[in-house]
């Protein structure tokens, strides 16, 4: 019986190179999306995988959509919390509109996701949940105060979460991308683009598959002694101790 997966924010960039690799590796796949009718279109129809509109800021907007995935594919066994946005800005300058957009969509929805999915989680003893934070929630990053504490929190929420439900057969890992070649960083202007790049020891942009193959392993059944941590997929740009 395949086991099923849902990736939030799941029809662009790292996302959707999650589902991808989710749905070769054999999982029935539901891909979240807040409104990219377009991008959502074309992974239910290129991927063959259920795709679900919400708001994963919203706590009851999560448990509808958790309860329609569950409805159509089965009980979710991973959960990849991947949903992000950033709303740039110079703390002095920023406003609270930015702080708060950021914090629910990124961090808040890990909570909303996470609670609406752990308790079946619990009642079946078995598990798996993926936190994509970042490098600036390791090391911070200047005009991204919002981001950098979202994405901080969320290797928090890692940490604490695995030691709750680890007698329970539930595992709870982070990843946490350096920069990766995205839509995002195709926007970057290509002097800056070059200062990022002389920074990263293996001289280039990650790319989201790769970010992805390391979703996929934790994701496994046989990754059960692996709780707790956070993966750092930079190219050696931020390395911790």
């Amino acid at each position: 019986m395949s086991r099923v997966a849902f990736v939030t924010g799941g029809v662009r960039g790292i996302g959707l190179a999650i589902v991808d690799r989710l749905k070769r590796d054999g999982f029935k796949v539901a891909a979240g999306y807040a409104g990219n009718e377009d991008a959502a279109k074309k992974t239910a129809d290129t991927h063959d995988v259920m795709v679900v509109k919400g708001n994963v800021g919203d706590f009851d907007d999560a448990a509808r959509a958790v309860k329609l995935v569950e409805a159509e594919l089965g009980p979710i066994d991973v959960l990849v919390n991947n949903a992000g946005i950033t709303r740039d800005a110079m703390l002095h300058k920023m406003t609270a509109e930015q702080w708060n957009e950021v914090i629910f969509v990124n961090l808040a929805s890990i909570f909303n996701m996470t609670r609406n999915v752990i308790e079946g989680m619990r009642e079946r003893g078995y598990g798996r949940i993926i936190n994509i934070s970042s490098i600036n929630g390791q090391k911070g990053q200047m005009g991204q105060t919002n981001y950098s504490a979202a994405k901080a929190g969320a290797i928090g929420f890692t940490k604490a979460l695995a030691q709750e439900v680890a007698a329970k057969g539930i595992t709870v890992n982070c990843v946490a991308p350096g920069y990766i070649d995205t839509d995002m960083m195709a926007a970057v202007p290509q002097n800056v683009l070059d200062k990022i790049v002389a920074t990263i020891p293996v001289g280039r942009l990650g790319q989201a598959h790769e970010i992805a193959a390391c979703v996929a392993f934790l994701a496994r059944e046989d990754a059960s002694f692996i709780t707790g941590s956070t993966v750092t997929v930079n190219g050696g740009q931020y390395i911790l101790g």
